[in-house]
Order: C-alpha cells, then sequence, then structure tokens
C-alpha cells in the first residue's frame, strides 16, 4: 500500500512553511487533524514513486540490482538495528489524520498509526510513521536508533524526557526499498510551537500537565492560580526545568542534540514531561577515530556543542517568555541583534525600543523577566552569550534564581547581586516618580553598585566605555515643570553620551554628550507637544588614569553635598549588616575604593535648532537656559565629570565633582549597542 502524508519545510528563522505532498491539495491553515488518504491514484503513485527514488545514483544502483542485493541490503540492516523493532507494516492500522504537531521535513512523510497486532507489547498504542526518503533523512533515522544504544543505561530517563524510538517498518513488508520508515512514539497532537500559538495556550496547557500542588512543589513553589503573570511565570519554571533536565541527560551521555527548536519538543500528556524529539540529528562530543582525536580538541568539541545547545535553549526560553517574538519579523530583528556580536545583558534596552514600549508595564513577558530584580534577563543573557565559553551550562541554569520558586533558598552569586542591583535601579527610574523615598533608594542602590564594581582598572574602563551610553538618572538636583513658571516650554529627549578611543593615545578618550529637546511654541502647554526640535551637542577629551575615591568619616564640611554624606553613613550601616556582609568582597568597610580618574581637556559646544527659532536670538538664549536648568550640568560642562565608579557591559557610573552620579545604560540604538 502506498502512504502519503504531510511534510513541512522550517526555514532557518524558524518560520514553518506548510508544503503538502502528494495526496493533499489544500494548505494547511489550521491547528487541527486533517485527512489522510490512504491509497493513491496511478497518476498520484508516480509521484509518490518519484519521491522515494530521490537517492543518489549510486544508491538507487545498489538498490536496483535484483534479489541478492536486497537479501544483502536486508541483513545488513537487521545487524545494524537489531536492538529495536522490526515491524511488518500489516502490523499497523493506518489512521485517516495526521497531527500537525508531528511536523517534519520536505524528504518526510508523517502519519499515524495503531499497533494491531496482539502479540505486540505496544498493542493498541498509537504511534508516528516518519517515511523517510532521501539519504539524509534515512540517515536521521537510523541514527535515531543509533542514539538508543548509548541511552539504554538510564532507560527510565530514556522514556521520560526523549520521544521513544520503538524500531522501523521491514523494506520488504513495504514494497519499497527506497525509504526508511522509522516508528516512534506518539506524544500529543501539538508540539510547544503549536501550544504556545493558541490563544489561550495558558490554561490548556495547565490542564494538559494537569498542575496541582504536589507538581509545583517541582519548581519550589507552593501555591496554584494567581494572576496571568505568575501562572505563567510558573509554567514556564516547569517547562525550562524539564527542557533542561532532558537535554542535562544526553549531555551527561556525550551526546548533543543539535537541534533544539519548539517544532522539535512535545509535551506529553501522559507523564507530563517535555520530549526533546527523536534525536536523529544528535552529535557524539568525542570522536571515535584514534587518528584525528586529540584531549584538547576533544574538549573544545564538547564545549562548543554544549554551548550551541544552551543558544538554541536560549531562543526556546525568549519564545516561551515573549510571544512577540513568535512573529518572524521581530525574531529575525532579535536574532540579528545578537548576531552582529551585541552584549547580550543590552537585550531589555534592545526589545523595549524593538516592541515600542517605554517600560515594561502591560507586558507580561516583560514583567515576568523583570521579578526577582531582573533574574529573567540575567538567565537569558547567559543562554545567549556571544562567547561559548561564557555560556551556563545545564546544571547552573538549574540552579538558577530564575527557575527556582520563593521555597528554595538560593545563594546568588556575586554576578547576580550586582545584576540585581542595577536592573532595580533601572526600572525606579521608569517609574519617573522622583520622591523622597525614590531617590533614597536610588542613591542607596548606586552606592551599592559601586562598592561591587566588578572593573577596577583602567585596561577594564578602556575596553568597555566606547559606545553609546544613555542618561537614566542623576543624584544631583531635580527641577520639576510644574513647580515653577519657565522662561520657555521645552521637553527634554534622550541625552546621550558617546566614547570612542582615539587613534593617537591609548589612554585618552573623545567624550560626546547629545541633548536632543523640543521647544513648544506658546505660553501654555498644548495637547499637541510637536514643537521646534532641537540639539545640543558638547565635545571633550579626557585621559584615563587610575584612581580612589575617599570616604570621610569625619567632618561634614566636604566637597560632597550633605545628603550625600548622609547616604554614604546609611550604606556603611547597612554593608555592615548579617544581610551583607557575605556578598561583599571585603571584609571591613574600606575608607578608599579604585575608581577610574578622568582628566578633561578643552569643552566645545555646539547648538542646532529648526526654524522659526533658528533665527530669533532670545528664543535660542531662552532655550539653552531651560536645557541647562533640566539637565543635570556634568552633561553640560563635561569637564565637571571627574570619576568612573561603576561600569559593566550594560550599565556606567559617572561622578562628577559636585559628588553626584550620573546613571547610564547602554543604548541600542539602531540594532547596535556599539
Amino acid at each position: 500500500m502506498a502512504l502519503c502524508g504531510i511534510g513541512w519545510c522550517p526555514s532557518w528563522e524558524g518560520v514553518e512553511v506548510p508544503i503538502l505532498s502528494s495526496n493533499s491539495s489544500t494548505r494547511l491553515i489550521r491547528p487541527n487533524s486533517f485527512p489522510l488518504v490512504g491509497e493513491c491514484d496511478s497518476s498520484r503513485r508516480k509521484l509518490c514513486s518519484r519521491i522515494r527514488c530521490s537517492l543518489s545514483i549510486k544508491n538507487a544502483t545498489s538498490l536496483g540490482s535484483g534479489e541478492v542485493a536486497d537479501d544483502t541490503t536486508s541483513a545488513s540492516l537487521e545487524e545494524e538495528l537489531g536492538h529495536v523493532i522490526k515491524f511488518k507494516m500489516s502490523d499497523f492500522k493506518i489512521c485517516d489524520r495526521v497531527s500537525i504537531g508531528l511536523s517534519g521535513r520536505t524528504d518526510e512523510i508523517v502519519f499515524e498509526a495503531l499497533v494491531k497486532d496482539v502479540h505486540s507489547p505496544l498493542h493498541n498504542s498509537r504511534v508516528v510513521l516518519r517515511q523517510l526518503s532521501s539519504a539524509q533523512a534515512q540517515r536521521r533515522g537510523k541514527r535515531a536508533i543509533e542514539v538508543l544504544k548509548k541511552l539504554a543505561r538510564r532507560r527510565l530517563m530514556y522514556h521520560s524526557y526523549s520521544m521513544q524510538v520503538h524500531g522501523y517498518v521491514d523494506p520488504s513488508t513495504s514494497g519499497d526499498y527506497g525509504s526508511f520508515t522509522l516508528v516512534h512514539g506518539y506524544h500529543g497532537s501539538f508540539s510547544l510551537r503549536h501550544w504556545l500559538q493558541q490563544s489561550d495556550w495558558l490554561p490548556t496547557l495547565e490542564a494538559t500537565l494537569a498542575l496541582d500542588e504536589e507538581s509545583v512543589r517541582r519548581v519550589g513553589d507552593d501555591t496554584v492560580g494567581g494572576s496571568a503573570v505568575s501562572r505563567q511565570l510558573r509554567l514556564i519554571r516547569i517547562l525550562m526545568r524539564d527542557l533542561l533536565i532532558g537535554v542535562n541527560y544526553l549531555h551527561s551521555h556525550g551526546l548533543a542534540h543539535t537541534e533544539l527548536r519548539l517544532e522539535n519538543v512535545h509535551v506529553s500528556p501522559v507523564d507530563r514531561h517535555i520530549k526533546v524529539g527523536i534525536l536523529g540529528n544528535a552529535a557524539d562530543f568525542y570522536d571515535n577515530n584514534p587518528n584525528t582525536s586529540t584531549t584538547d580538541g576533544s574538549m573544545d568539541r564538547r564545549q562548543m556543542m554544549i554551548a550551541f545547545d544552551m543558544r538554541c535553549v536560549g531562543f526556546m526560553m525568549a519564545k516561551m517568555v515573549l510571544q512577540e517574538l513568535m512573529e518572524p519579523l521581530i525574531f529575525t530583528k532579535f536574532k540579528s541583534f545578537l548576531t552582529k556580536g551585541n552584549d547580550p545583558s543590552c537585550l531589555r534596552e534592545f526589545l523595549l525600543q524593538t516592541l515600542r514600549r517605554n517600560s515594561s508595564s502591560g507586558n507580561a513577558g516583560l514583567q515576568i523577566l523583570n521579578r526577582n530584580w531582573g533574574a529573567g534577563w540575567n538567565l537569558l543573557s547567559l543562554l545567549l552569550a556571544a562567547k561559548p565559553s561564557e555560556r551556563i551550562s545545564c546544571l547552573d541554569a538549574l540552579r538558577h534564581p530564575f527557575l527556582c520558586g520563593p521555597r528554595w533558598r538560593v545563594d546568588p552569586s556575586m554576578d547576580i547581586i550586582r545584576w540585581g542591583l542595577g536592573s532595580t535601579a533601572v526600572r525606579i527610574t521608569e517609574e519617573y516618580i522622583y520622591g523622597h523615598q525614590q531617590r533614597s533608594r536610588l542613591a542607596h542602590f548606586i552606592e551599592l553598585m559601586e562598592m561591587l564594581n566588578p572593573h577596577s582598572k583602567p585596561k577594564n574602563w578602556l575596553a568597555l566605555l566606547p559606545g553609546k551610553w544613555r542618561l537614566l538618572y542623576s543624584t544631583g538636583r531635580h527641577i520639576g515643570l510644574t513647580l515653577r513658571q519657565p522662561p520657555a516650554r521645552v521637553l527634554i529627549g534622550d541625552v546621550h553620551l558617546t566614547m570612542s578611543r582615539t587613534p593617537k593615545s591609548n589612554t585618552t578618550l573623545s567624550f560626546t554628550s547629545d541633548i536632543s529637546f523640543t521647544v513648544l511654541m506658546g505660553q501654555d502647554w498644548p495637547h499637541d507637544k510637536a514643537g521646534v526640535v532641537g540639539k545640543l551637542g558638547i565635545d571633550s577629551s579626557f585621559r584615563l588614569t587610575a584612581g580612589k575615591r575617599l570616604y570621610l568619616k569625619e567632618g561634614k564640611d566636604t566637597t560632597f553635598l550633605p545628603s550625600t554624606s548622609n547616604t554614604e553613613d546609611s550604606i556603611i550601616k547597612k554593608l555592615s549588616g548579617k544581610r551583607w556582609r557575605k556578598a561583599l568582597p571585603f571584609k571591613e568597610f574600606p575608607s578608599s575604593l579604585p575608581v577610574a580618574k578622568l582628566i578633561s581637556s578643552e569643552v566645545e559646544v555646539t547648538m542646532s535648532l529648526n526654524d522659526p527659532l533658528g533665527k530669533n536670538v532670545d528664543a535660542a538664549k531662552n532655550a539653552v537656559h531651560e536645557v541647562r536648568t533640566q539637565v543635570p550640568p556634568e552633561m553640560f560642562d563635561l569637564s565637571k565629570l571627574v570619576c568612573g565608579t561603576y561600569v559593566d557591559a550594560r550599565l556606567l557610573v559617572l561622578r562628577g565633582v559636585s559628588g553626584s552620579a550620573l546613571l547610564f545604560t547602554r543604548s541600542c540604538a539602531n540594532g547596535s549597542c556599539r
């Protein structure tokens, strides 16, 4: 009997493009089951035969050489695949429907069947028959059976986290020697991608996994239900932990999956586990050839393969959390951002611009990543790190705070503490409510970041400073628009500080401050804020050297502001407690900390103002005066910047001569953070 099915061809972006085989003439438009015709007419039987004969000339010649060649092929196949069940085509009752979640490639024909052989241990079980026509597809199928040998020692783990491969169909019973039919388990109608594409995916997937108090305890949680954000976070923890356990199971057996995608992952409603595919493309860490394998080469190969799998897990996590990434165009931008070599720690800044949001409010995915001091962004950046050596392993990811519920006490590393402090400070600045409480908290977090600065040497600063930084907050004075009547109605846009290395000196940096603003015409504030656009630019060069920041314990009449001195006293008191004692890299509070000292040269100021104010000198003066009133003085007069106290890939803190701190985040304009 000629068997036909439905094939799928995923593109490089992970976008599924439906391609129908010979028995179907309609386009696949709904995620449900579709009729499957068991017999083809004469015209279609010719097309089926052409699909099966898409092997190379060499293989076609060997397969068509007569009965002797057929017997030899069958014998070698039985010897190679002797550890699995060899089925006959008569053992199955072919179903007339195929599930959309069992998608394959153009060289695969997929259909479902029931085992009707009463002597088979799989009697009355639903299985999937995957007919592989090309030589490459057949290699994948035989590789899936070969991998089963290596994983047989821990068969329970194999059944829990991998799609079970039962065996293959004897070619002599189907009369088709040009293809190889793999028999594997059926684990539901949908892949994980199709689950997430449903409009009601959250309650449906919760019902499929039958979440109860016992199941949520597996991720350190103690409740069920709650808000949609809490429910989605709990479900993502369950799926991610299951996925990481399955991938770690492969890595511990010397195998890399190499094909981790949402399309290849299934959720079994029977045992409620993630199935990581049929492992047809699983690769060995170590080359068994003694002539080519070396210890260093094998370790490099192992590290690269693990890093590749972890990057794929990162893409899957991003799509699970942020539903917008399921759209091909947005995911292409997301992937292009990482391909350009940008640091994944800047993903939040990039995605806020890509999704056209000023903050994370109103978006469930962004709120999930922001929880627990931005732990989700930290895990995502570690999974998608540009350097393979910097990507997190499965075991370390399972211990990450983002995947551990509130019942599990996790001792965060110093990097996660720094990340949490910076993320919390950024979120407070996005609220734009600068009352006394918010300002005190921000000053507190900035002081803590400076205490835990990971880069104290000037060479580290010279490597991290170049780029474009966006001003978030200043601990100096704040003058609100509603507290006074300004001479000119000016709205401040983005304030950027661009730094670049100069070719003449290795320790000299060029600083450029760009202040964009809008001048509104008239004495009142109009509803339409589209006024005259202006831009203020300040250029200067700085020489960077090593320096120290002194913490004076006596004498209040210093160059620092009284509020800054009081903040430092409170910081010293809090850091002396038990809560922060383990986190600090020093036992006693130091009298000074290393900083990057900035020595400035001449400052050059330029301004551009569009018509009609461009020709009005008085209006330009009023606009500049108002800009200088609202913008921190250090951004207008760069010579007032005296030192840098904190820097990493995404955040920067500079101190002015008055003692005020300026908090910056790396800008990701036009898809680039450089």
